[in-house]
């Protein structure tokens, strides 16, 4: 089953690059939306184990991987919910969906859900969170520091503005695949003992490739990220949180917290000793997880959407 490429400009015209795979006849699509700074390179691992259940339709976020840059005044999560609406208006216009996302992902899940609640219920029949938050996320580090502090003086947009104008020389200058990076990465995104070299590096080029200036400016949706109001619109269909008990990120208690909120529709998986990048480290743990949630999806669709 070959995939294929295709393009969807948003409203604001701005090229998301999306990628089709699987069995395109199945009844169900699974719609994966990758995390703060990756690439839909980061789910290759979930994809091998899901072509084969579901037609899958894997996108890059706006300023990441293959898609086009974004003004910077719109890197929000607001804006990444849209942008997820519209791919899936564009690549998957009929039949149920089970939508996926990990850490950023899952908070462009959940603002889809806030902005569009009509589609959970009817078109969207599953949800999967992995290592993710509906908000209360602490900032830290300088970049943190500083965004908070240009927001209390009112001078995020000046920020924003002088980034975009600095775009090309922060670029320019700036190293890839450093030691002092691979150490960043092995301390935020691993956990307690699931750190393979080869591992921190993939992750180290997954993460490296977005542009310097898109990943500061998220830095200021992750302030005020709150999507609290979206879990009843997602405890509508089956859900399943997975959590990691050494992610620095987007800490267990987030993941806890989502579940209990969520309720009877969620089911949580706490994966013990592994980080943020759990869906690498612990393949077959999530994997199991996420093909789990598809049976329960299937066994909730009416007998004609179930059997195509």
């Amino acid at each position: 089953m070959a995939s294929r490429e295709l393009t969807v400009r948003t409203d604001d015209s701005v090229d998301l690059h999306v990628e089709v795979d699987g069995d395109e006849r199945a009844p169900l699509t699974v719609v994966l939306s990758h995390g703060f700074t990756a690439r839909l390179g980061e789910w290759d691992l979930q994809r091998q184990a899901l072509r084969s259940r579901a037609r899958l339709v894997l996108w890059d976020q706006r300023g990441h991987g293959r898609s086009g840059w974004t003004p910077l005044t719109r890197a929000t999560i607001d804006r990444t919910g849209r942008d997820l609406g519209q791919v899936l208006d564009a690549v998957v216009p009929e039949g149920p969906v089970v939508l996926a996302g990990h850490s950023m992902g899952g908070m462009s899940v959940m603002a889809l859900a806030r902005q569009r609640p009509e589609l959970f219920g009817t078109r969207v029949a599953g949800v999967f969170l992995l290592a993710t938050s509906a908000g209360g996320l602490a900032s830290h580090g300088v970049v943190g520091l500083t965004v908070r502090i240009l927001r209390r003086l009112h001078l995020l947009p000046l920020y924003l503005w002088l980034l975009q104008a600095l775009a090309p020389t922060l670029e320019r200058h700036r190293k890839r695949g450093t030691r002092i990076g691979r150490l960043y990465i092995r301390r935020y995104l691993f956990g307690r003992d699931d750190a393979a070299p080869d591992d921190v590096r993939r992750v180290q080029d997954l993460l490296e490739q977005t542009p310097l200036p898109v990943t500061m400016a998220f830095y200021a949706t992750f302030l005020d990220h709150d999507e609290s109001a979206a879990l009843p619109v997602i405890a509508r269909v089956p859900v399943t949180v997975v959590a990691a008990t050494h992610d620095r990120l987007t800490p267990v208690g987030h993941g806890r917290r989502l579940a209990e909120e969520i309720g009877a529709a969620a089911e949580l998986v706490v994966v013990d000793g592994a980080g943020h990048s759990v869906n690498l480290t612990r393949t077959a743990v999530v994997d199991a997880a996420f093909l789990r949630l598809l049976d329960r999806v299937e066994a909730a669709l009416p007998d004609a959407r179930r059997t195509g």
